[in-house]
């Protein structure tokens, strides 16, 4: 086989079915969020169980990120991202088979969670990488693996909303879908061509060290803004429609599932402009994440204070493009600093701060019933926070700070410099 065969044969079996394979763990992931309100009266849990069973998948999110990212770099893509869509297919009918079973919808979420996992950390890396051997600009690898994600979660959460208010089989046709997506993912998975070839030597347990976690650059601008990937999300599709349950009596269950739609579509297409905002040397991707983030949250605040419809959709909205942009800008980032043998696993790093935000229903929750101090005071201060970490960012770029980070005009050219014709052009487009 000649280059050029070679090339069409990579593009053929390449990107495409991995982002299929990362998109259905996504939508796996994501499927449960909008059913709560069916479970909280259908199945008789309370709501400690409920928050409960929300935050379980990722006790299977966390392991597969920061083991199954480095075991991908040392031992290649395809036997870590394989399992992911049959994983993702055990779940989803685990969660269909005990729609009144606490142990198997735990055991369910957990599964979702592995898939996912695997999904964000090998299949991110996979994707770039086969981007790469495509050809296609230097940022093209992360926003298709950003794009992926966030329409598997925002599909995979509307869908499940819009089957179990409408559909035959309240509890159990979603999840189906979900089974059949995942083995059309593990059918275009097989002839995908592996990118990690000759195995890594040195002891198994070096891999979980990642030396690039140790840049100062990742704890100065990934470190204050991932949480807040997530951070937003949770904002928008869990404590919004909880709030707003009494205002949307009769399609509460679809309402769920609208936050999340209207949320990650605007987290959707903010990613496809944020290419056009970063710029390697520069941290105004992230900056601008950031004030959208600390917008959002304002804007929270207003809807759980004035309780109307279309004001929770709008801050949806507007929190959806901070997931977008501290994602897509992330995810960037995280290339720029990851040596040639641990992208993976500074790519599980990273997830894995993304989803301490993850947690932000459940403190709220408690925080209020504690103190009782209100959620639009609490999501106030959530703005405030968001604004520190953008002083935070900001203030890296300048000075004696910047200088040791590498950000700065003279290193964003240098840069550049250092990039062949064919990413530049890809980078200006």
């Amino acid at each position: 086989m000649n280059p050029r065969q070679r090339l069409a044969s990579a593009t053929r079996f390449g990107w495409p079915g991995v982002s299929l394979a990362v998109f259905t763990a996504a939508w796996g992931g994501n499927e449960f969020t909008p059913l709560l309100v069916m479970y909280r009266e259908h199945s008789h849990m309370s709501t400690v169980v409920v928050d409960t069973l929300l935050f379980t998948y990722v006790l299977g999110i966390v392991p597969a990120l920061l083991i199954g990212g480095p075991l991908s770099d040392r031992f290649g893509r395809r036997p870590l991202m394989l399992p992911s869509p049959v994983i993702a297919a055990i779940g989803s009918a685990l969660l269909a088979a005990g729609p009144h079973s606490v142990a198997l919808l735990a055991v369910g979420r957990v599964c979702s969670g592995i898939a996912l996992g695997l999904a964000m950390a090998v299949g991110g890396s996979w994707i770039k990488e086969l981007s790469d051997r495509d050809g296609a600009g230097v940022t093209a690898g992360a926003r298709r693996a950003a794009l992926s994600l966030t329409a598997g979660f925002g599909l995979g959460a509307a869908v499940a909303a819009l089957l179990a208010q409408w559909g035959p089989w309240p509890n159990q046709f979603a999840y189906l879908v979900n089974i059949a997506l995942a083995a059309v993912a593990l059918v275009l998975l097989l002839p995908t061509p592996e990118t990690r070839t000759g195995a890594r030597q040195g002891r198994l347990v070096d891999d979980l060290k990642i030396p690039s976690v140790r840049k100062l650059r990742f704890w100065v601008l990934i470190a204050p803004t991932a949480p807040w990937v997530f951070g937003t999300c949770a904002v928008a599709y869990a404590v919004l429609p909880a709030l707003l349950t009494p205002f949307t009596g009769g399609w509460e269950i679809v309402f769920a599932g609208i936050c999340c739609l209207v949320g990650l579509t605007a987290g959707f297409f903010v990613q496809t402009l944020g290419r056009k905002v970063d710029r390697p040397g520069s941290p105004r991707a992230l900056a601008i994440s950031m004030v959208l983030v600390a917008t959002g949250m304002v804007l929270a605040a207003v809807a759980v204070n004035v309780l109307t419809v279309p004001m929770a959709l709008l801050a949806a909205a507007v929190l959806g493009c901070g997931y977008g942009m501290t994602l897509i800008s992330g995810l960037l980032e995280v290339q720029r600093i990851a040596g040639p043998d641990d992208l993976a696993g500074l790519t599980a790093v990273f997830y894995g701060l993304t989803y301490l935000g993850f947690a932000s229903p459940a403190i709220l929750a408690w925080v209020n019933g504690r103190f009782d101090i209100g959620y639009p005071a609490m999501l106030l201060f959530g703005a405030v926070i968001a604004l520190i970490g953008l002083a935070v960012v900001l203030g890296g770029s300048r000075g004696p700070v910047a200088a040791r980070l590498g950000i700065g005009r003279h290193h964003e050219e240098d840069v550049l410099g250092a990039q062949n014709p064919a990413e530049r052009v890809g980078q200006s487009g």
